[in-house]
């Protein structure tokens, strides 16, 4: 027999926690996530602004029946909205921000729903930067708990991987630091476990010694996609490790608030980031600049002018995607990625991206945790504006139909950034992790308290 959950519990905290039910003004607001095609409708919203009120609200909840599910920004909140959430509060941490750097230790420790606008911004001052993702405003924590993929990807691994500790709110509402010395166990569990395990509600990063980097794009009509696509799935079977890169094929409706270079045009993109001299990623970019790019931004830049580069949505919108991760690419797999979204297609897809993987990528990091690497040659993530449940349906089926095309070439595991649709998360993990994951998650929350979008 279940029992009905008891909200009213929720508006009697001891902290003053704010906390919004269905009908309360603002609740809509507080529900609503980064990815604005997603329709979260949760038992009640909490929006704690201080590690005590988590700490309130996740006995509260507990007290009242309730589970918890953790989210920052919302991005990848798809995989929560397909779940049944009338027995969940939400725990909107974007209330819970700062970042504290340490200079002489290299490191930054970042608070609840922080941006990474804000951690680069905060770090730019001492020459560093840190392994953040291709948007300014995409939350730390969703991101790199749940392995995280920058464009210092293939020199540095994984963004988990430079987690140095946690803090975490447990089921219990207690407050547990996990690092290499204490609380070991699940300092390896969080780095790649996500929300699972508990609330993170600070952590603790190294820094990159990088104030300026080598990056920028280069932009072709769409025509050209033949002659680029090959020549860069060429280029990186031999590009160093310093060099980071996507490839896009991407279309924009004509809209005048976009760029004319950009408004009513399908164009094929190369970006990234390349850590070498000025010197040395010049000759490296030679063979791609041979092809006579229309707009070449590639120079030495800010290292915080990065989360720029790759034209990501300037502000919450609404979208839907799919994912595979593969393997190498022989002409026949190119071929069928061109027919997909290459000249004279009609997609319906807003980009179709290869982002490189391999490098520090390709394997298990010394000291890593759950999800240290990401084994692969090329991440595939195609994406759709979707402004109305239909046009979510299409760009669904739009984004699937170029990810099926290339099942031949795809492998078993998957970006779990990338992700969003429902799959099997052992994918994400090795085998014996995975065993040793669901084993940390049984002893943090044997009664099933959290959440996450991809569920252990």
């Amino acid at each position: 027999m279940t029992t009905t959950p008891d909200t009213t519990l929720l508006t009697r905290l001891d902290s003053g926690c704010e906390v919004l039910l269905p009908g309360d003004a603002g609740f809509d607001a507080a529900r609503t996530p980064w990815n604005l095609s997603v329709d979260q409708r949760p038992a009640a919203v909490a929006v704690p602004r201080t590690i005590e009120e988590v700490q309130d609200v996740v006995r509260a909840a507990v007290a009242a029946g309730l589970k918890i599910a953790p989210q920052s920004s919302g991005h990848g909140a798809a995989l929560l909205s397909e779940l049944p959430l009338d027995d969940v509060l939400l725990l909107r941490l974007h209330a819970l921000t700062g970042v504290t750097v340490d200079a002489a230790a290299g490191t930054a420790r970042v608070v609840g729903g922080t941006l990474w606008q804000d951690v680069v911004e905060a770090a730019a001052p001492y020459g560093m930067t840190a392994l953040h993702g291709s948007a300014a405003d995409v939350a730390v924590a969703g991101y790199i708990l749940n392995g995280g993929l920058s464009f210092y990807a293939r020199e540095h691994g994984v963004a988990a991987n430079s987690i140095r500790a946690v803090e975490l709110v447990a089921a219990d509402g207690s407050l547990v630091r996990a690092s290499a010395a204490e609380n070991a166990e699940l300092f390896w569990a969080v780095r790649g476990g996500g929300g699972n395990l508990g609330v993170v509600v600070a952590i603790e990063i190294a820094l990159l010694p990088y104030a300026d980097v080598f990056a920028g794009m280069l932009l072709w009509d769409r025509e050209r996609a033949p002659e680029v696509v090959p020549a860069w799935v060429e280029w990186t079977r031999t590009a160093p490790a310093s060099a980071t890169t996507s490839l896009r094929v991407m279309s924009f409706p004509p809209l005048p608030e976009l760029p004319p270079f950009l408004s009513g045009r399908d164009i094929v993109v190369i970006d990234g980031a390349i850590l070498e001299s000025d010197d040395d990623a010049t000759a490296l970019l030679a063979p791609l600049r041979a092809l006579g790019p229309e707009m070449d931004t590639f120079g030495r830049i800010p290292s915080a002018a990065l989360l720029q580069v790759h034209m990501d949505p300037p502000g919450p919108s609404p979208a839907v995607a799919d994912h595979s991760v593969l393997g190498a690419l022989d002409a026949a797999g190119i071929e069928v990625y061109l027919e997909q979204v290459g000249p004279g297609t009609r997609s319906g897809l807003m980009f179709a991206e290869l982002r490189h993987l391999g490098g520090a990528l390709a394997a298990p990091a010394a000291g890593g945790g759950a999800l240290s690497h990401l084994p692969g040659e090329y991440a595939l993530f195609c994406a759709a504006m979707a402004p109305t449940p239909q046009a979510a349906v299409a760009g669904r089926a739009a984004a699937f139909s170029v990810v099926r095309s290339l099942a031949a070439w795809s492998r078993p595991s998957l970006v779990p950034t990338f992700t969003e649709n429902r799959v099997d998360s052992s994918r994400f993990y090795d085998g014996e992790d995975w065993v040793r994951l669901c084993r940390v998650r049984d002893e943090m929350d044997p009664s099933r308290v959290f959440v996450a979008g991809h569920g252990l």
